[in-house]
């Protein structure tokens, strides 16, 4: 068999680009945290009225540490774990930088993470690039959108950073994300939909 020169740099490129690409699989839904599952779901009742896309949410466990993936994407029309994301938590709840979050706020000007349950808004860009507003649905964020609490991506998120420091940067309390899986996430987790995050 006769390898040509540009079969081999045809390769070469489609290796690298594979690479490049965010980390994308369908994995059974329990590889999602079951307890953080469950309360989701119990947010897509309580807040029915305002949450139209049901089939789709983003869960963030914000117990596990920064250096792990834990924003995932959860198809439960089809009972599957689309993706798992690194995402950074807010300066405000690990003043230490451990890559731990220690607590939540509400408040503006802590800089740091809320948890509950969020609704995906509109698309915008702004400072970090292609960007998706959010609206704090809880008591525990609901002036999340005039914080400007987003999802955003970021280059202090990176799987070279979670592997050589043990944890990635901390954001001003955004759920930022990696560069590289900003504008995938966005196409996925469009506007109507659930974000909710636990610890």
């Amino acid at each position: 068999m006769q390898f040509h020169r540009r079969h081999v740099l045809g390769a070469l490129v489609s290796g690298v680009a594979s690479l490049a690409s965010p980390k994308v699989f369908a994995a059974p839904l329990s590889q999602a945290a079951p307890e953080g599952l469950a309360q989701a779901k119990a947010a897509l009742d309580t807040h029915a009225m305002r949450v139209r896309q049901r089939d789709l949410i983003g869960l963030v466990d914000f117990g596990a540490p920064s250096a792990s993936a834990r924003f995932q994407l959860v198809d439960l029309g089809n009972a599957r774990v689309l993706s798992d994301l690194l995402v950074a938590h807010g300066r405000g709840s690990d003043p230490g930088n451990t890559g731990m979050v220690h607590s939540f706020s509400n408040r503006p000007g802590s800089n740091a993470s809320s948890q509950g349950s969020f609704l995906v808004g509109e698309t915008y860009f702004g400072q970090h690039g292609h960007s998706r507003r959010l609206h704090g649905l809880d008591p525990d964020n609901s002036l999340a959108y005039q914080r400007a609490i987003v999802i955003h991506g970021a280059p202090y998120v990176s799987p070279d950073m979670a592997r050589h420091t043990g944890r990635i940067g901390r954001s001003l309390g955004c759920f930022a994300v990696s560069l590289g899986d900003i504008r995938p996430l966005l196409a996925q987790l469009g506007p109507g939909t659930l974000l909710f995050a636990h610890k």
